[in-house]
């Protein structure tokens, strides 16, 4: 946080902030980690428009994130980066098989339809998989049937209640607790 501040505009990224995010008291040793957790929350008040710091985090457990973390002026944003749709698929797929040796037969569109819930790492592991079926059986290049094979063997990393679960977290982070107004009647 230092080091950012010194040398801003700066962008400090934290990935699995679960590790030292989640919710005070709940960790195994949870001095270490509730100390860790303050520290960090301190670091972030520090911070305001001036300072030319963007501080980011990536979690796949918001559930188990401090609500301390997610009040305004710390995290004020949470961004559901959901599964790939068709057309993301399709380009994966392009990606990662743009190096192997294919059969006229394989179509990436038809992948892309089949692959409904399958990350970038699914589908880069469904191409080696395919890739290795094919060289298994000593052809030249990969076939479609080497796909289908593959297919049978790579299954998808991403659920539809998985999906449906983490929309739920986001709607219920979004800007915040959700209050009745007509709680706040009489309060200024």
């Amino acid at each position: 946080f230092k080091r950012a501040r010194e040398c801003a505009p700066a962008i400090i990224f934290i990935d699995e902030i679960d590790a030292v995010g989640r919710k005070r008291g709940k960790a195994e040793h949870s001095t270490e980690y509730d100390q860790t957790l303050n520290q960090i929350l301190v670091e972030m008040d520090g911070f305001d428009t001036d300072t030319n710091v963007i501080l980011i985090a990536a979690t796949n457990r918001p559930d188990i994130l401090d609500p301390a973390l997610l009040r305004s002026g710390r995290f004020d944003r949470m961004l559901l980066v959901g599964p790939p749709d068709k057309l993301g698929r399709h380009e994966i797929l392009k990606i990662h098989a743009a190096a192997m040796p294919k059969a006229e037969d394989v179509n990436l569109e038809e992948l892309a339809e089949l692959t409904e819930g399958y990350v970038g790492s699914d589908l880069s592991l469904l191409c080696r998989e395919a890739a290795m079926l094919a060289l298994r059986q000593e052809g030249e290049k990969v076939e479609m049937k080497d796909f289908r094979e593959a297919l049978r063997k790579v299954r998808p990393s991403v659920e539809e209640n998985m999906v449906s679960y983490y929309e739920r977290i986001s709607q219920r982070f979004k800007g915040g607790i959700k209050v009745d107004p007509a709680s706040l009647m009489g309060y200024r």
